[in-house]
């Protein structure tokens, strides 16, 4: 596994390599400065809005009626290029003449961003969310609500965000949250029931029905967001909202369980049941909802904190960092051990390592970690000097301000910088990470793990609006599909992975199944409306139009019902018949969807644009 990974990550680096070179050594003559990360593009003599750039002026870019080539087409309309850091559309048309290699290097590329996305929510943010829990001394079972699932769900959360910023691509992250979810709640909920479907496992019923009931009202709640098309800033909070009533839901369940526990190894037998309905699972039940902790045969938590695989449990299949001991049993079906090669191969082996540093390196340097195994001091105080810097470069991206205001926060970024590298040097030692201000060190972490999701979205997103242009595809079918399908595939392995483990995994694997996509739900859509009519304000957020979200919500309400309806009749216990209908239930909802996106399938809100 450590040979593929050594490949992929030189193929990767590679590829990055190439985009650099073209991107900065084969400009345009005489063209307008491209736009930059935060910018939303202004279009002068032109008929179009920038919300309808991909499907209106710039299809025409294939065809380039009136020009020579689409590279000359390109050239003098410039607001059809990638807002991004790299320009993929002119890549394609000008820097590799639309060859089979420029669209090999885009596709490595993409795979190559959905690595680092998940890479860095699992071995820089879950790190720091690990170490900030600790800090703040929060319950496993508030951790479980709270820091645990925006870990898991980083990627798709801050897809969806990037999304809505400043880019009128909206649909792609409805039509990518909205589809990892029937991913989720069909595919992956699918192939676990088949694989564990003989052994006659029972899942907690009041746990289940619970975490399903909040996932369909979060369901209508959006349903009738979509349907009125505008949203205000209250709508957006209750919205959120949702999810922290179902937290409260969640640790106050455990709060009750562990109070019962407490009074029973007392000897003391509480005059009031605490077990009510509204909280309580069985009591010989394992603790679910998200992802919570095994318990001993006295019924007490083990630890008094998350495992650290569930950090990283559904972005595991990308860490390089994290470890278990030897005697536990590998969750993710490999092991990591070092491979022995021959001697003439094992300089070639080296040569593919360092190659790996450009994906690896730039990001050590600017995100601080503070964990034992991964402690460096070198490190650290790069981090603590840099980080400025690369936030001072981010906001200078913007075109609108002034030669004056940009060095002005290029010397602020270089002020702090140097101030806090100075006192990172002086404070620090070689040996271990700080044990004093420690909470300073956690924080840098997670808030760089987030410049680092916002750039790396960024280009995520803008070279699947890329792709649709050159494929003549809506980007929100990509969204549905692509974007949904990578940033679902480490729910797949891991959630499989545990149910294979038998016991208490399967009921883990099934609950984060269905809490994890209504967190991506809640939270990643929620703060994508906050953030717009945030903007908007006092005036209502228009919501990104789609008429095909509503066969997509639909397909999924479908799903949830089909799983509540089997495991009912057969006594919550999970068989193979729950899994092929899901799983049957995604290739019909995928056939529809493609199939009206094409025009094959004339349905409404589902013809091809």
């Amino acid at each position: 596994m450590n040979q593929f990974r050594v490949i992929s990550n030189t193929l990767f680096t590679l590829t990055l390599l190439s985009l650099i070179y073209n991107n900065h050594f084969l400009t345009f003559p005489n063209t307008p400065h491209r736009r930059s990360l935060r910018e939303t593009p202004t279009l002068k003599n032109n008929n179009i809005s920038s919300n309808n750039i991909s499907t209106s002026t710039c299809n025409g870019i294939i065809d380039h009626i009136g020009y020579k080539t689409s590279c000359e087409f390109l050239k003098y309309n410039a607001h059809c290029s990638s807002d991004s850091f790299f320009d993929y559309v002119k890549f394609y048309y000008c820097d590799s003449n639309e060859s089979a290699l420029g669209s090999v290097v885009l596709v490595l590329w993409l795979f190559a961003l959905f690595y680092l996305l998940g890479n860095t929510a699992a071995d820089y943010f879950c790190l720091s969310l690990r170490k900030m829990s600790a800090l703040l001394g929060l319950s496993p079972a508030v951790a479980g609500v709270s820091l645990l699932p925006l870990g898991n769900g980083a990627p798709d959360v801050f897809a969806s965000v990037v999304s809505f910023v400043g880019k009128g691509n909206g649909e792609v992250g409805l039509n990518s949250v909205l589809g990892g979810a029937v991913f989720v709640t069909c595919v992956v909920v699918g192939v676990v029931a088949i694989c564990v479907g003989g052994q006659g496992v029972r899942i907690d019923k009041k746990a289940f029905l619970r975490d399903v009931g909040f996932f369909m009202f979060t369901l209508v709640f959006l349903f009738f967001i979509l349907v009125v098309g505008r949203v205000s800033v209250v709508v957006a909070v209750m919205f959120v909202c949702i999810y922290v009533v179902y937290a409260v839901f969640v640790a106050a369940n455990e709060i009750v369980k562990k109070h019962v526990n407490r009074l029973k190894l007392d000897g003391v037998t509480p005059l009031i049941p605490l077990r009510v309905n509204i909280f309580s699972q069985e009591e010989d039940s394992v603790e679910t909802s998200l992802l919570d902790v095994e318990t001993e045969d006295d019924g007490l938590r083990s630890s008094n904190a998350l495992p650290e695989w569930m950090w990283a449990s559904n972005v595991a299949i990308y860490s390089n960092q994290m470890k278990l001991q030897e005697h536990e049993r590998h969750l993710w079906g490999w092991q990591d051990d070092g491979i022995e090669v021959d001697q003439p191969w094992s300089s070639f082996w080296k040569l593919c390592s360092l190659l790996e540093f450009p994906l690896t390196v730039p990001r050590r340097l600017t995100i601080p970690l503070v964990e034992e195994e991964t402690w460096s001091k070198p490190y650290a105080v790069a981090s603590a000097s840099l980080s400025p810097l690369l936030l001072a470069f981010i906001w200078n991206t913007q075109d609108d301000l002034s030669s004056l205001s940009r060095k002005l926060v290029y010397l602020l970024g270089a002020v702090v910088g140097f101030t806090l590298g100075s006192l990172a040097y002086t404070y620090t030692r070689s040996d271990h990470p700080p044990r004093r201000y420690l909470f300073p060190w956690v924080l840098g972490g997670f808030l760089m793990s987030i410049v680092w999701f916002y750039m790396i979205a960024n280009e995520l997103v803008a070279l699947l609006v890329g792709f649709g242009m050159f494929l003549r595809v809506n980007p929100s079918i990509l969204g549905l599909t692509v974007l949904a399908w990578g940033n679902s595939m480490g729910d797949l392995v891991s959630n499989i992975a545990l149910a294979l483990d038998g016991g208490d995994g399967i009921q883990i694997a099934l609950s984060g199944c269905y809490a994890g996509p209504m967190f991506n739900t809640l939270i990643g859509l929620g703060i994508s409306l906050l953030i717009g009519s945030w903007s908007e304000k006092p005036e209502s957020y228009t919501v990104p139009q789609d008429n095909s979200l509503y066969y997509t919500m639909g397909f999924l309400m479908l799903g949830l019902v089909w799983a509540i309806v089997i495991l009912l009749k057969n006594d919550m216990r999970v068989n193979r018949m729950l899994g092929t209908g899901l799983v049957a239930l995604y290739l019909v909802f995928l056939s529809v969807r493609l199939a009206g996106a094409t025009g094959i399938l004339p349905l409404a809100g589902l013809s091809k644009s």
